[in-house]
């Protein structure tokens, strides 16, 4: 069979999961990431992104030879950033190389890079592989960024198994049939990239139409939140809040009533740990199997299908919602017994809310005490803080732009439910408790519909 003749440091496309080709720059791997077994492949770290993978030999190709191609069948922001990041890396490799021609001893020879050698069953040792002007990827690092492997093995969907697309290419939608219930901010990017990916998706909203859109896009229309129950095999739902959600399967013409012996249902709504506890108890009455999967992120993250999943309760439901998990999110976890992923959510968004609310404070502190806002926030972003959520927040505020991305009601909500949630395990929240007021003014201020950002509102009237 024919190798591919890369080297570390060449320039590639690689297909990574279900994503179009992407550019990308073959490095060496870390020594403590496994490589797959019996995989021809090499270690790609993609431009634009934090992403890093073993990419097949057959998902690579060459970046100058098919640049043009893969410009005209690809489109999007993030695609041509990450084009123009290839072309400024080429731009800095050429004027280094002109200012460095004729220097020293060398007289503008060139060291030879070692060919990357293709992995196979029997390479043990990583090492050779080094190179030194890379960084090993720190044991910390979160495993969306390290894209561990899958072992062959393994046929499970686990934590380490999150993100197995890097491997396989692209996803294989599962024959089950696919209901969703809940078109809001979260749940229309979600259907969107379960219908791209070739899911059979059933959908319902209380605003009924919303669903025009989805319909035009190939998804079947439920009357009913029972109906969508009864006629799918597992039906999602994602709604506002523990009372839509109880709702939801509990009220008239509810999913319950189309419940029955082994059909599953899939709770994607924040709520407290109590609302999945009943929930879980009465769908699991009727025959049904049940899983509690609340995503981490905002509408844009929905929309580029780069939620985080947090799951919880039945593994086997789990594993039947891999190639929806993969169409919709980053990455998934697995947390166990029905609850724990309620509760790790509402920490999460308990930090989140918070950290926002004090970003807002900073920012009104550095306006009443005569600072630039501006300042602050470039000072910021070149720091240890420095992220993606804190550039984004702090420019809609300094613009103006409160238009939702995670709306400011669902926050506060969050924020209620976790200081609930730390009472009934006498414990403190008191960082978050004081947060959870300065966002209820924020309501006060009919700013619940906006971002979180328009926390930023309460500071100044």
């Amino acid at each position: 069979m024919a190798t591919m003749h890369l080297r570390i440091g060449d320039l590639v496309w690689g297909k990574l999961g279900r994503y179009p080709p992407w550019p990308g720059k073959v490095v060496s791997p870390p020594k403590d990431l496994k490589k797959p077994r019996g995989k021809k492949c090499h270690f790609v770290k993609f431009f634009g992104t934090e992403d890093h993978a073993w990419i097949k030999v057959e998902q690579l190709k060459p970046y100058h030879a098919h640049k043009e191609e893969m410009i005209k069948i690809n489109k999007g922001k993030r695609f041509q950033q990450a084009v123009d990041a290839v072309e400024d890396f080429l731009k800095k490799a050429k004027g280094k190389e002109q200012n460095s021609d004729g220097k020293g001893d060398s007289k503008g020879k060139k060291t030879p890079t070692k060919p990357l050698k293709i992995l196979e069953e029997d390479d043990e040792d990583l090492s050779a592989l080094k190179d030194p002007s890379e960084k090993p990827a720190s044991s910390m690092e979160p495993i969306s960024k390290r894209l561990k492997i899958i072992e062959e093995e393994s046929g499970s969907t686990s934590i380490q198994a999150a993100d197995s697309t890097a491997i396989n290419g692209s996803i294989t939608p599962t024959d089950k049939r696919i209901g969703f219930l809940g078109l809001g901010l979260m749940g229309s990017g979600i259907v969107s990239n379960l219908l791209k990916m070739g899911h059979v998706v059933t959908v319902w909203n209380r605003t009924a139409e919303k669903c025009d859109l989805f319909i035009q896009e190939g998804a079947r229309l439920g009357r009913t939140p029972a109906e969508v129950a009864s006629t799918c095999d597992i039906t999602f739902s994602c709604v506002s809040d523990p009372k839509a959600a109880r709702d939801l399967v509990l009220g008239p013409s509810g999913v319950l009533q189309g419940i029955r012996s082994g059909k599953c249902y899939v709770e994607m709504s924040t709520v407290d740990p109590g609302t999945i506890t009943e929930l879980s108890q009465v769908i699991t009455s009727r025959g049904g199997r049940f899983l509690e999967a609340p995503v981490a992120g905002s509408q844009q993250l929905s929309n580029d299908g780069m939620l985080v999943i947090l799951a919880a309760g039945d593994r086997t439901v789990y594993e039947d919602c891999s190639s929806c998990f993969q169409a919709m999110a980053k990455t998934s976890f697995f947390l166990g017994e029905a609850g724990n992923a309620a509760r790790m959510m509402l920490i999460l968004n308990m930090v989140q809310g918070s950290f926002m609310a004090t970003i807002a404070e900073g920012l009104t502190l550095a306006q009443a005490t005569g600072q630039s806002q501006q300042t602050f926030l470039d000072i910021l972003c070149q720091g240890q803080m420095a992220s993606t959520f804190v550039d984004q927040k702090c420019q809609n505020i300094l613009q103006g732009n409160f238009k939702p991305d995670y709306y400011l009601k669902h926050i506060q909500k969050d924020l209620r439910l976790a200081i609930s949630m730390g009472d009934k395990a006498n414990h403190p929240t008191p960082m978050a408790a004081a947060a959870n007021e300065v966002y209820k003014r924020a309501k006060a201020l009919d700013q619940s519909d906006n971002d979180l950002s328009a926390v930023y509102r309460a500071y100044i009237h």
